[in-house]
Formats: C-alpha cells, sequence, structure tokens
C-alpha cells in the first residue's frame, strides 16, 4: 500500500508526462522505451534517454513471488499510466506534496542504496554459512515450495522444549537457497517473520539485511520493520523509509520515517511533520503517548524536542512500539504496565542494554527456558548484576550465589550454592538449571552428591554437556530419573536398554498416567536404543500409538530417511508447539527423535529427548 494514497496514479502519471513522453517518442527502438526488469517499479524512466541495462536491476527469478501468494514485491508500486492519459498535476497538487512525494514525481527518489558493483543475489540467503555450522545451502531447493511455506507459517513460534527451538533457530539462520518455485526474497520473509514469532529479534534483523533493500517484499519489509523496533534499532529502519516510503500506509510508518527524516539532516520536515500528526484530531492507531515518544526519539537527532514530557498516566497498554520506542530512549516504564505485559516483552527486555538490569533478568529467564539465551549468555547478565550492585537485592543475592557455586573450593559448598538458585519448588525452574549448567559440570560425580544426581544431569544436558553428565553414569541407579537421562542423553550407547530397567523406571515414575516413562519409551524407540520387542510392550501397556501415521508424521519421516536436516528441523517445529511439556506426545517425541537421528541431528535428538525426561 503506497503512502500516497489516492496521489499515486496522479504521481506516477504526471511524472511520465514531465520526464516519460519526450524520450518515448524519440526512441526509435520500441524496447528501449521499455523500462528493464526490477522488483521496484519506478515511476518515472531517467531524462537521459540511457540504455535499458544502465539501471541495475535484479532478475524475475530472484525477486518474483510465485504467483498465487498475493504477496506484493518491490514495495507494490502500482503500475505507471501510460504517457497519453497523464496529466500535470495542478500548483495545489504540488503545494501538498511532501519531499519524497517531490522527488518521486521528479524521479529523484533513489531506486537503491549498494552500488551495482557489491549488490547481493537472493539465490542463497541467511547468516550461517554450512562451514560455520549452517545447514547444506541446497537442502530445500528442490523441495516443494508448499509444503516449505507450510511449516514457516504454521509454526506460531513457542516450542515446548528449549533444545527444538535452538535447532529450528540453526535452520531458519542457515544460508540456504529457496525452494523449487519459491523466490529468495520470499524465503527470507517468511523466516524473517517466524524468527520475530520465536523472539529470536536480531537473527530475524540479520536475515532481513542479507537481503538488499530494495528488492524487499512486503512480507520481509514488516518482518525487518518489526525486528527493528523488537532489538531497540528504531533507524534500522531507514533505508527502507529513503528507498520504499510507500510500502505501509499508517500512522506509525508516517511517524517513523519522520524519525528518519530527523536522523538524515531534515530537522525541520521532522519537527512539522511530528507537530501536526500530534495535532491531528485523527492518527489511525497511534495514541498520543506514540506521537510523544516518537518526538523525544527525533529530538536525539538535533530536533530540539528531547525535553519532551513523557506522560503514561492515561496509557492502559504498552504496544511494541511503546515499549520499543521507551527501551530505546532509557525510559522508565510504569510497573503496572509492565505487570500486564504479555511474553513478547519478556524477550525483547532481554537483549535491550538501555533497560534496567532488573527488567532484562527477568526476561532473560524466560529467553533461557526458550532457548533464546545460552547458558553463558544468562551468567554474563547476572554477572553485570553482580559487579553492578553486589549481593544487593534478589538478584544480587542470586548473583552472589552463583559465584560461589563456581569459584568457592569446597565441592559441598557450590553444592549447597546451585540448590539455593534451584530454590524449594519440587520442580526445579528450567532456567535455573540452564543457568547453573557449568557450575554443575564441576561438581565430583559420587555418591556423595547422589542425591542431587538428578537435577544435576538435567543441568548440565540444558546446557549440552553430555559428556560431563556420563561422569555421573556409575552414580545414578538403574531406573531412576538421572538413569533415564543418562539413558537417552549419553552418545555411542553400546547395547539396547532393557525392558526390565524401563520397569524400574515406571516404577519411579509419579508423573500422570507414567506420562515421563511413555516419554523414556518414544525418546529411546526415536533412537534405536530398545528393541522393537521391547517398544512393542510398551506401546501397548501404555497406548503410545507409536506406530500411527500422520500427514505430517510421514512427511518427517521422509524427510529423515533422505537425511535432509533443514526439512525436518522445519516440521520439527511445526510439531513441537506449545507452552509446556504437557502439549507433548510421546507419538510425536518418537517421529522427531527419530527423523533428527536419521538426518543427521543426533545430538539434537538425545537433547530434546532427555529434556523431555527432565520437564516432561
Amino acid at each position: 500500500m503506497s503512502i500516497f494514497g489516492s496521489k499515486q496514479a496522479l504521481l506516477a502519471g504526471a511524472a511520465l508526462a514531465v520526464l516519460g513522453a519526450p524520450i518515448a517518442f524519440a526512441a526509435g527502438n520500441a524496447q528501449s522505451a521499455a523500462p528493464a526488469p526490477s522488483q521496484q517499479a519506478s515511476p518515472a524512466p531517467s531524462p537521459s534517454p540511457t540504455p535499458p541495462s544502465a539501471t541495475p536491476a535484479p532478475s524475475p527469478a530472484e525477486t518474483a513471488a510465485p504467483k498465487g501468494d498475493g504477496e506484493e514485491q518491490g514495495g507494490g508500486e502500482a503500475s505507471a499510466p501510460s504517457a497519453s492519459n497523464a496529466r500535470l498535476p495542478t500548483l495545489e497538487e504540488l503545494e501538498s506534496l511532501d519531499t519524497d512525494e517531490l522527488d518521486e514525481l521528479l524521479g529523484l527518489k533513489p531506486k537503491y542504496d549498494i552500488p551495482k558493483a557489491q549488490r547481493r543475489e537472493t539465490t542463497r540467503v541467511g547468516i550461517l554459512d554450512e562451514a560455520e555450522g549452517g545447514l547444506p545451502a541446497a537442502s530445500l531447493a528442490k523441495q516443494p515450495q508448499a509444503l516449505v511455506r507450510a511449516a514457516l507459517t504454521g509454526t506460531q513460534g513457542r516450542l515446548v522444549s528449549r533444545w527444538g527451538h535452538i535447532a529450528l533457530r540453526r535452520a531458519l539462520a542457515s544460508r540456504l537457497a529457496a525452494p523449487s518455485g519459491m523466490s529468495g526474497v520470499e524465503f527470507a520473509g517468511l523466516r524473517a517473520q517466524l524468527l520475530n514469532r520465536m523472539g529470536e529479534f536480531s537473527a530475524a534483523r540479520a536475515i532481513a539485511q542479507d537481503v538488499d533493500v530494495d528488492a524487499w517484499n512486503t512480507r520481509l519489509a514488516n518482518a525487518a520493520v518489526d525486528s527493528y523496533i523488537a532489538t531497540g534499532d528504531i533507524v534500522g529502519a531507514c533505508p527502507l523509509a529513503v528507498l520504499r516510503g510507500g510500502y505501509r500506509d499508517d500512522a506509525q510508518w508516517d511517524a517513523l520515517r519522520s524519525i528518519c527524516s530527523a536522523y538524515g539532516g531534515e530537522s525541520g520536515r521532522a519537527r512539522n511533520e511530528l507537530a501536526r500528526m500530534r495535532n491531528a484530531q485523527s492518527r489511525g492507531d497511534l495514541e498520543d503517548i506514540d506521537v510523544l515518544l516518537a518526538q523525544r526519539y527525533a529530538g536525539a537527532a538535533g530536533l530540539g524536542n528531547s525535553t519532551v514530557t513523557i506522560e503514561w498516566d492515561d496509557v492502559d497498554e504498552l504496544t511494541p512500539w511503546r515499549y520499543g520506542l521507551a527501551a530505546a530512549l532509557g525510559m522508565d516504564i510504569p510497573d503496572r504496565l509492565l505487570d500486564d505485559a504479555g511474553p513478547y516483552y519478556q524477550r525483547v527486555s532481554a537483549s535491550l542494554p538501555s533497560l534496567p538490569l532488573a527488567l532484562r533478568v527477568d526476561g532473560a529467564r524466560r529467553a533461557a527456558r526458550e532457548g533464546i539465551f545460552s547458558s553463558a549468555a544468562l551468567i554474563d547478565l547476572y554477572s553485570q548484576a553482580y559487579a553492578a550492585g553486589g549481593n544487593e537485592g534478589s538478584i544480587g543475592t542470586d548473583a552472589a550465589q552463583l559465584r560461589t557455586a563456581y569459584v568457592d573450593p569446597d565441592p559441598a559448598a557450590r553444592v549447597a550454592a546451585i540448590r539455593a538458585l534451584w530454590g524449594d519448588d519440587a520442580q526445579i525452574p528450567y532456567d535455573r538449571q540452564v543457568l547453573t549448567a557449568y557450575a554443575a559440570a564441576r561438581i565430583p560425580a559420587g555418591d556423595q552428591f547422589s542425591g542431587d544426581a538428578a537435577p544435576l544431569i538435567a543441568a548440565m544436558l540444558a546446557a549440552g554437556l553430555d559428556l560431563d553428565a556420563a561422569r555421573w553414569s556409575d552414580v545414578v541407579d538403574e531406573g531412576d530419573a538421572g538413569w533415564g537421562m543418562l539413558a537417552v542423553g549419553l552418545p555411542n550407547a553400546k547395547q539396547p536398554v532393557s525392558n526390565n530397567a524401563i520397569d524400574s523406571f515406571s516404577d519411579n515414575d509419579s508423573s500422570t498416567g507414567r506420562a515421563r516413562t511413555g516419554l523414556l519409551v518414544a525418546g529411546l524407540a526415536g533412537l534405536g536404543r530398545i528393541s522393537s520387542g521391547t517398544r512393542n510392550t510398551w506401546d501397548r501397556e501404555l497406548g503410545l500409538e507409536l506406530g500411527r501415521e500422520t500427514a505430517w508424521s510421514k512427511a518427517i519421516g521422509r524427510a529423515g530417511a533422505v537425511r535432509n536436516a533443514a526439512l525436518v528441523s522445519l516440521l520439527m517445529g511445526l510439531g513441537m508447539q506449545g507452552d509446556d511439556w504437557s502439549r507433548m506426545t510421546p507419538r510425536h517425541l518418537y517421529y522427531i527423535v527419530s527423523a533428527l537421528r536419521q538426518s543427521g541431528l543426533e545430538a539434537e535428538a538425545r537433547m530434546i529427548a532427555a529434556e523431555a525426561i527432565a520437564r516432561g
């Protein structure tokens, strides 16, 4: 949708009438009068009779959306009317145009911000090359685009498994070729949108930035703007505002363009636009607080509004726009708004250095549970808290305990500190196990600490420290929780797990309906660590229905059989959605673990299976 609204046809037609007619009629070659193929429709040809090749443009194969997608490409500008039907604007119409509109009218608006020699192809898009740990580039190149699209759009973002989240993020960030029938730009947009839904805003921003701005379609542009706001990088959207200012027609986008004008040196224009927006009777979806925040942010560019007073008294709810701007400005947000805020704001706060540490730590705990934050990243944040305030407050107390868990020379004191961080709840918060993973790895394996073996093993496997966890194999008893996690979590299993061992685990299983036993059997079966007879026995006893197939199980099974790790990861995300492990069935776990193992992602398969026992 163009920001010009009803003016669009007028502008495009007038531009042709002013600049295009002489060229069209003077060029004797019909081909030379046609514009070069590009993703962004040009409002006017160049005033000089330059050959079509002089204007760099991506090939249609790289940028055009597949038919039937309904996705606007290159900003979705309407085709200009022919010169014969165009008319010149009146003086009043010219006076009503802003700077961007005049630039477009006169053909002065830039079409791209990267020189021709540095323009990037979209045949492969991503930030993680195979040599850097990414998945093979051609993994999805020959896959039907409908299947890939369904997996990407059908995954809403929240996965039950931390390790499932990590595996999916790796696939989405990999430098991949688009599936057959889908443009590279469209593929990038779908991935960036899903990364945003997962709370991986920095990764989504990086995916968008791997594509030249003038090649962005509406989907990728929207995903990029969302990621810029979520990461506090408000001016990161300014290249889009300059090149594709008309891709949206809403008040928030107008405010963002005004901010970009201020940082582009047009402070007067920005001041007038924001003042006019604030005084307007109708601002669409924007309220007074939204414009004030924009004025305050623009003021940092020398607009003179850096002292704008922000009042939250009449604000009833947070929005991503309000939170992103306020966070970027380092402003205090009322607790009453934060208390009612959803998970989105916790995920955002985890990585914003301008926010108070208390907010960041609270968000980082969620980020660690979900797989957004690593154990090391969470530890670093607590270290910052300790450096800033020592052991003051609840965060300082936790930071001091964490320090003790690492540096105290007495293993018993370190275990006591770890227990203090875990708390007294029967179910240890998973983020606390992620936090103490490396501290747990430093505890000597022995009978002295056998009572804490299971949670220590769970903590180590939360960070993928399987070799450290293996030291406890001789400490745990067959059939207890620690044994179950090691049975699926350790590499290089030498012999199948016996039926008697699973029976012992089942006897110790206090979960409702022996749900944890079902997850153990599913994990062992998916890893190929029990015989078919043992699998069938427990399948019947617990009613697991491991052999029942659906369209999804057939698809992920086929992807695993041909060792397509990227497609397996996407389909895994589709089948692993939910807020907690109660949403995961043993049957789904079996197909996921099996496909991951077959596709070469055995480490991820083992960690997911171990996590299921720890959290199920």
